[in-house]
């Protein structure tokens, strides 16, 4: 009994304490918001025909739709082309904001509203991709996903610099972004567009009034316990929405699965065949003749999938059977997206996939992405040595100064001890005072986006 409380209050110490699995919700924040970027990116030419107001699917069609089924889209704001434009590169600009890490938090709700607007809009322009990206935007509002891999992981590291130097950091963005945000919820409000379900508008509320709360308890509240308490609440509140993004992962796999154990052509082995020459799936018919010429092979793709889609939930006990299908999926959905031309809905699978990558593996990812852009800008900035430095006639000094500020003719400082004065913090470092809904190490008075 002894050792069954202490497991309850060590599993309930770890969620509270900490928000979890930095480095998977960072790839998730990455996965979805380059996945929905692109293919703006690549329909910006057609966007008339997909969602416009003049599209085949018109304006009145799509608000007959939007009133039957209270589905959540500014587009039925107005049927101006000037609004349109407007929502569509507000989408594309949130999407390289919230790709970034600048303002996680806003970015996070400013991505959902463009995604639930534009596929809400044309529903039936969308496929299995865009299902997976439609609860998964709505599931990454709720997580802390600029703990790392961030713009803001990078202003909070300078900030708690900043505070360690004696100075005082106060943040004007923040407020200011919220601000604005809050203003035109008020106006929708008072101009009744939040009509319909109540469900996103209840959400966009909720939201903002957190971060009011958590910038008035910042700003006017001396005592730590109340800016502790919404600390452990955030923590609470993202491994949870984690929680539900690895269920919804699992659901989807375990469904697919053993929906096509049903199908005759699933259980003949000859299910796969018949996808490869359809001509709507078939950008690469050489390839797709190729593939499908061996029989055998078919058939083991075919009994494969559904071997690995069926299994993969129970694998999540076994760390290392797990890899090894994670990885198996990946390589499954690269292929979708080269030989059947699905790239996007590959892409969002794949998104979906990293939640269960390892965090050693993450690490060493992003050390190596790391290393790959120092040597860019090492080669480019001004000052680094590169074509930048010599295009503006800088001066570029030689080697790297040492612990006592001396520099060597092009030999490295030697390595510091670990634990000495010269040791850099480790970037998921934390503090115990909350400052930052995404960065709980970030301590300023400010207002957290």
């Amino acid at each position: 009994m002894n050792r069954f409380a202490l497991a309850v209050s060590t599993g309930i110490a770890r969620v509270t304490e900490a928000a979890l699995g930095p480095y998977q919700t960072a790839m998730i924040r990455i996965g979805f918001s380059a996945t929905w970027l692109l293919f703006l990116l690549r329909e910006f030419p057609h966007r008339q025909e997909l969602y416009g107001p003049d599209g085949p699917w018109s304006w009145n069609l799509a608000e007959q739709l939007v009133s039957l089924n209270g589905a959540f889209t500014v587009l039925m704001w107005s049927d101006g082309q000037f609004w349109f434009e407007t929502v569509y590169v507000l989408t594309v600009v949130s999407s390289v904001l919230l790709l970034l890490g600048w303002r996680t938090r806003a970015m996070s709700v400013l991505f959902m509203v463009g995604v639930l607007s534009l596929q809400n809009r044309s529903i039936f322009m969308g496929d299995g991709g865009d299902n997976v990206l439609h609860l998964m935007c709505i599931y990454l509002v709720f997580t802390r996903c600029g703990q790392v891999w961030s713009l803001d992981e990078r202003r909070a590291r300078r900030t708690r610099e900043a505070h360690a130097r004696g100075e005082h950091v106060v943040d004007r963005v923040g407020p200011a972004l919220w601000g604005v945000l809050g203003l035109v919820l008020v106006s929708s409000a008072f101009l009744d567009r939040l009509s319909g379900d109540w469900v996103v508008p209840a959400l966009l509320w909720t939201l903002w009034l957190a971060q009011a709360l958590w910038w008035a308890v910042g700003r006017f509240t001396r005592s730590g316990q109340s800016r502790i308490m919404l600390d452990v609440v955030a923590n609470i509140v993202h491994n949870g929405a984690l929680l539900v993004i690895m269920a919804e992962a699992c659901l989807i796999y375990a469904t697919a699965g053993w929906y096509k154990i049903q199908g005759s052509r699933w259980q003949d082995g000859t299910a796969v065949y018949y996808p490869l020459h359809l001509e709507s799936f078939s950008p690469w018919p050489a390839l797709a003749d190729l593939l499908s010429a061996n029989g055998v092979m078919v058939m083991l793709v075919t009994y494969g999938t559904v071997a690995v889609q069926v299994a993969f939930p129970f694998t999540l006990f076994n760390r290392r059977v797990k890899n090894v299908l994670l990885a198996a999926m990946i390589t499954e959905h690269a292929v979708i997206a080269v030989v059947l031309g699905l790239p996007f809905f590959s892409l969002a699978m794949i998104a979906a996939d990293s939640v269960f990558l390892p965090t050693s593996f993450l690490r060493r990812l992003g050390e190596g992405a790391a290393r790959v852009r120092g040597r860019l800008w090492a080669r480019l900035a001004p000052g680094g040595g590169g074509p930048g430095a010599a295009l503006l006639g800088q001066r570029v000094p030689k080697g790297r100064p040492t612990p006592e500020g001396h520099r060597t003719p092009g030999r490295p400082a030697p390595p510091a001890e670990p634990g000495s004065a010269q040791t850099p913090p480790p970037a998921d470092r934390r503090d115990d005072n909350p400052g930052d809904p995404e960065n709980p190490g970030h301590r300023h008075v400010g207002f957290p986006a």
